[in-house]
């Protein structure tokens, strides 16, 4: 045992008075980085971060700190949930607030520590600094919560990602990590444990809000001897990263939180289910583990308290439907991955047949921070049904992207025109899509609604894990139920026929619609029509007769995109027309007698040889050999190619 972690866990842990030692004292005041010694720099080497050059930033340190004999710390730490400011640099030097620059490449790395190590900021790159009122403050640098992005949101399980260093023990002791743990199983009785986070209201975050507490006592008072706690961090969801975010950030935090919730319910065991890609994931995972082991957190007789408990990670495929508790289960235990019906449910026949909980990440990182500070605290935060905070994913067309974290009760409107800074490029807002591809699409005369199980319940839709895809006036609707069809129908499992059979039949009416009809005339335009009404009632029936919850909820896009835009399929169908101009099928080229030069620069670059014509001369071009591949618009130097 390292002699902070020592310390630390003697002095902080189970001194629950805060009367701690003078060197306790002084460890914790260096971990948090109160009395710095030296500077102190620091790289966001989350997925996103890395994705965007962070690990070439991180060189560039390390060489510039060697080139000039500077004595300086260098941290890895999480995404702070800026995704699209990446790659992030933080500086911190001894009596000064810590400052954050933003999209830093290696060629910016030497410029930046130059000004930082002379005391001296310019604006270049410059994000904002950390609120500290032990630190001096630099001078014309905005604080970093009062920005538009993190000004509205409520960071309380992101407030120590981006800050700590999510491989050290240390740091996260010295923040009170553990102390919900320890301060639970050497002063609560299991069902005390339930109790609170009953009166907390927490609901599960990985799709339909369910009590959590329900399902711990129905496990909970089960008699069978042995018990199980699964963690469900697979995510398989397109777009969708907020459990990666909180695991590379602080993994501490998760395995606190499965901690209590295995004490509470009575089990000795539980797994982590994590999707293999999750590289990084996964390796602080196993960091963490061995660290929470090596140090009597985890184990047998846990601070003399009689409780016993082991955490397994096992990786998974990947697999969308392993996202459904069931098939996750399946997968554990070696087999391939399907649901199966219920009931019996997980909680009274689960892994290997005996009871067992099923949570995603962050439900499970909210537990802790329930049991150090009481359920009032929790259930003040958020609406009276929806008590806490939720993560999203934002993305698609919006200037700021990456993980937020909002107390429930705000608008999506506030989340995309305030935390998300509107619609990239000037353009206006069409769309936005929640709860990933089973989610619902919101039209933009709809986005005042508020963020609250009970209300988007009321409107017929799911708030998922946390997708938050937001589209401008420039994209298809039909297009886009088209690529989450066609997701769903490949990662469908296939067991049942009305998912199997129904998501390929919704792609292939997609498709026709998407694609030009082989006769220009009124039956086939019936034909297409039909297969819209089709759409709805087979969308009815997959709903009702499939065999799990993605089944059920796989025509959601379907259904929302007919309720409010239903004159973009009928133009697809009547006018054989796409008003965004993405489905090039449905595109015809038409070259302009009057703007055509005769350059023949679209003769010479197609590449079906349909256009015809001499030099100085009109161009044609031949419908019937044309593959709407656009190359003819794109070298047009006179704009003379109309689409039509």
């Amino acid at each position: 045992m390292e002699a902070n972690t020592k310390y630390l866990i003697e002095n902080v842990m189970l001194n629950f008075t805060g009367e701690y030692t003078e060197e306790a004292k002084t460890k914790i005041n260096l971990l948090l980085r109160r009395n710095l010694k030296k500077p102190v720099i620091f790289i966001g080497t989350g997925t996103c971060g890395i994705a965007a050059g962070a690990d070439h930033t991180l060189s560039a340190v390390r060489q510039y700190l060697d080139k000039n004999n500077f004595d300086a710390d260098v941290v890895e730490v999480g995404c702070i949930g800026l995704c699209s400011a990446e790659p992030l640099l933080d500086f911190q030097s001894p009596g000064k607030a810590r400052v954050s620059f933003q999209k830093v490449t290696s060629s910016d790395v030497a410029s930046i520590l130059d000004e930082c190590f002379h005391s001296h900021i310019s604006e270049n790159h410059v994000l904002g600094q950390l609120r500290n009122e032990n630190h001096e403050y630099w001078e014309n640098v905005p604080i970093i919560n009062d920005l538009p992005f993190f000004k509205k949101q409520k960071r309380v399980l992101l407030y120590d990602c981006g800050e700590i260093a999510p491989t050290s023990l240390d740091e996260y002791l010295a923040r009170q990590g553990y102390m919900a743990f320890i301060k639970t199983i050497l002063n609560y009785r299991p069902e005390e444990v339930t109790d609170k986070i009953e009166q907390s209201g927490l609901r599960g975050r990985g799709g339909g809000g369910f009590l959590t507490a329900k399902k711990w006592n129905v496990v909970r008072s089960n008699g069978g001897e042995q018990k199980y706690l699964v963690c469900n961090a697979d995510e398989s969801d397109p777009g969708a990263y907020m459990d990666r975010t909180l695991v590379e950030g602080n993994p501490h935090r998760l395995i606190e939180g499965i901690a209590i919730s295995a004490y509470a319910i009575g089990a000795s065991k539980a797994y982590i289910y994590i999707r293999s890609d999750y590289s990084l994931a996964v390796s602080r995972l196993k960091t963490a583990l061995t660290q929470a082991k090596d140090n009597g957190i985890l184990g047998s007789n846990i601070f003399k308290s009689g409780f016993n408990l082991q955490i397994f990670l096992r990786e998974g495929p990947g697999a969308f439907v392993c996202g459904e508790e069931t098939a996750l289960l399946k997968s554990l235990e070696g087999r391939r991955g399907m649901p199966r019906t219920k009931p019996p449910y997980p909680t009274e026949k689960g892994l290997f047949g005996k009871p067992t909980v099923v949570n995603n990440v962050e439900t499970l990182a909210n537990v802790p921070l329930i049991m150090m500070n009481g359920p009032k605290w929790f259930s003040d935060i958020g609406t009276p049904g929806s008590s806490g905070t939720k993560l999203f994913a934002l993305t698609g067309d919006i200037v700021n992207t990456g993980i937020i974290e909002v107390p429930f009760g705000i608008s999506i409107e506030e989340i995309i025109y305030e935390t998300g800074g509107g619609i990239k490029d000037s353009k206006t807002l069409k769309a936005v899509q929640i709860g990933g591809p089973s989610g619902s699409l919101i039209p933009v005369q709809n986005i005042d609604i508020k963020i609250d199980y009970r209300v988007f319940r009321e409107q017929n839709m799911i708030m998922g894990s946390g997708g938050l895809v937001v589209m401008d006036n420039s994209k298809c609707i039909v297009d886009i139920v088209k690529y989450f069809i066609n997701f769903l129908q490949n990662e469908s499992c296939g067991k049942c026929i009305p998912c199997r059979e129904g998501t390929n039949r919704m792609y292939k009416i997609l498709d026709a619609i998407t694609n030009k009809p082989n006769e220009e005339n009124g039956h086939e335009s019936l034909m297409r029509f039909k297969g819209v009404l089709q759409l709805e009632s087979l969308a009815e029936v997959i709903r009702e007769t499939s065999l799990c919850g993605l089944g059920k909820t796989a025509p959601n896009p379907v259904l929302s995109a007919l309720q409010w835009f239903r004159d973009e399929f009928e133009e697809h169908i009547y006018e054989r027309k796409c008003r965004a101009n993405v489905c090039k099928d449905l595109r015809s080229y038409i070259i302009s007698a009057e703007r055509c030069t005769g350059c023949i620069a679209c003769l010479r670059k197609c590449p079906e040889d349909a256009i015809t014509g001499t030099a100085k001369q009109t161009h044609f071009i031949n419908q019937d050999k044309c593959t709407k591949c656009g190359i003819c618009y794109e070298v047009c130097k006179f704009s003379a190619i109309d689409i039509l």
